[in-house]
């Protein structure tokens, strides 16, 4: 048996893709902690992990924020990494010596868990639920002059946080060191090579094992013969009355149903009347509702992206920052969907209506389909964990160390 220690940040989409995986690992006999945050605590223990509240250790910040530093406010996302490795440090580090796992398995953006990872001589292993970024593709983030101005003008406040590392015994060359994998990092990618963007790139150390997909009934829609659109914007940047507003106008009264997911911040009485075609809910089950779609109005979060590409769903794609751009630059690239060239009616209702009338889309669309679950999926990420668990085990032993 071994044990696996999980790290996240409070996101959905950074939490959801690693949940499968935890499932499996749990269920071959595989001792799991998870540490994370209040508001994943019922689906992390339904997996049958040990989860492990950070709650009170991070400066208050919500899921909106945290992706705005990560895109925007660099420095900032620094200074708020470094704060919270240091509240955290005495807690987790001491934990885990006493528990020593085998592995400790970090998201991406979850830099701690790779600090601690490294200062205590843990194998780490990268868990990326977004494409994988080096410096080839991280050129195609196509990032503004004022992003790279805020950037430059925050080197001061990042370098006084990196000494801030050093004082607390964590080896660091630079902030890159911290926020970028190499070639030489064991990496899981929730994606497959066919979709990931200059894949050539990447070593074998990566492992695109194919998005992680929970298990889901069957919506309860009712097709009726008739093309169901399905539209949500995600749980994070979903409060846009307007596109919703703009939604309803496109396909008010028309031949198709519509399912509409506004998020818990926009209240359904706030849109004003709901056509009959219209079911508008604050939530629905996306993957349930994904197995009936004809087509997928979404913002390009990755997870989103995946799970309709996973049911072969072609997509109208409306991007709302650089990072959610690249990937819908990649879908429109393999033919499975349709940039939004404006976020009008007219707009809308055409570049839906072109996904329905035109078959090489839902074609492109079940082509990714099929190599997304060719891919493996949790079943393959767990494999891939466990299989650097026991390569490592052949080497000498590299005991935690007694910093």
């Amino acid at each position: 048996m071994s044990k696996i220690v999980f790290f996240s940040i409070p996101a959905h989409g950074h939490t959801n893709p690693t949940l499968p995986v935890v499932s499996e690992l749990v269920n071959r006999g595989h001792e799991v902690w998870y540490y994370s945050f209040s508001e994943f605590q019922k689906k992390i223990e339904e997996t049958g992990a040990k989860f492990i509240s950070c709650d009170k250790f991070l400066p208050s910040i919500s899921e909106e924020e945290l992706n705005r530093k990560a895109g925007k406010d660099f420095a900032a996302l620094i200074e708020m990494v470094v704060d919270t490795t240091i509240a955290l440090d005495e807690k987790v580090c001491t934990e885990l010596r006493e528990f020593q796992p085998d592995c400790i398995v970090s998201d991406s953006l979850c830099f701690w868990g790779k600090l601690f990872a490294k200062k205590l001589g843990i194998p780490y292993v990268c868990s990326t639920t977004s494409f994988a970024f080096n410096q080839h593709t991280a050129k195609l983030m196509k990032r503004g002059i004022r992003e790279m101005f805020r950037m430059i003008m925050g080197m001061r406040r990042i370098n006084k946080k990196m000494q801030l590392l050093k004082d607390y015994g964590y080896k660091t060359d630079s902030f890159i060191s911290i926020i970028q994998n190499d070639n030489e990092t064991d990496t899981i990618v929730y994606t497959t090579k066919e979709f990931q963007p200059l894949s050539e790139t990447f070593s074998d150390r990566y492992a695109f094992v194919g998005p992680s997909i929970r298990k889901s009934p069957e919506a309860l829609v009712n097709k009726k013969g008739r093309k169901v659109i399905y539209i949500s914007l995600g749980t994070v940047l979903n409060h846009n009355k307007d596109f919703y507003q703009n939604c309803i106008q496109a396909f008010a009264d028309c031949d198709y149903d519509i399912v509409m997911s506004i998020g818990e911040k926009t209240e359904v009485a706030a849109l004003g009347h709901i056509p009959d075609n219209f079911t508008v809910k604050n939530y629905v089950d996306q993957i349930a509702v994904l197995q009936k779609a004809d087509v997928f109005i979404t913002h390009c979060g990755m997870n989103s992206v995946n799970e309709s590409l996973y049911y072969g769903v072609p997509i109208v794609l409306y991007p709302l920052h650089s990072e959610q751009g690249v990937v819908a630059d990649r879908v429109a690239e393999l033919g499975a969907g349709i940039k939004l060239h404006g976020s009008k009616p007219k707009h809308i209702r055409k570049a839906a209506a072109e996904l329905l009338a035109d078959p090489s889309y839902l074609e492109k669309a079940q082509k990714l389909s099929e190599s997304f679950r060719n891919a493996g999926g949790a079943a393959e990420a767990a494999d891939v964990l466990l299989d650097k668990i026991e390569e490592k085990s052949r080497r000498p032993k590299n005991l935690l160390k007694t910093l």
